[in-house]
């Protein structure tokens, strides 16, 4: 297969048909070359016609404090104060640059994530 640009949907349709014909290809063999300039190729369309948004920072902070099995009292403690905790989960604090580098430290949480305005 002529490998070209993907501009189109259907460009792009097809070349996800040929990435399952080519999928378990042998790295270094033509396909298999093929195979590794398609998924660029691939990668890079979807990055600009469906990008993935960051999510929420008080539902990214929430959802990691689940993962963690922590609670509002180890957010207190990572944010300063107890009733700063509460507001920030409640959307009545805003994070102050302190809060989200000890959030980003502690929690793991991009900054990236924790700076969006909400």
């Amino acid at each position: 297969m002529e490998i070209k640009p993907i501009n189109t949907k259907k460009d792009y349709e097809q070349a996800l048909a040929r990435l399952e014909v080519i999928f378990d290809a042998k790295k270094g063999s033509a396909e298999g070359d093929e195979l590794e300039v398609l998924s660029i190729l691939v990668d890079n369309y979807e990055q600009q016609h469906f990008p993935v948004a960051f999510p929420d920072p008080i539902e990214a902070i929430k959802f990691r404090m689940e993962q963690l099995g922590y609670n509002q009292n180890d957010l207190a403690n990572i944010a300063g104060l107890k009733s700063h905790a509460g507001e920030i989960l409640n959307r009545k604090r805003k994070l102050s640059i302190g809060v989200i580098r000890q959030l980003h430290k502690n929690l793991n949480i991009s900054a990236d994530v924790l700076m969006q305005v909400y």
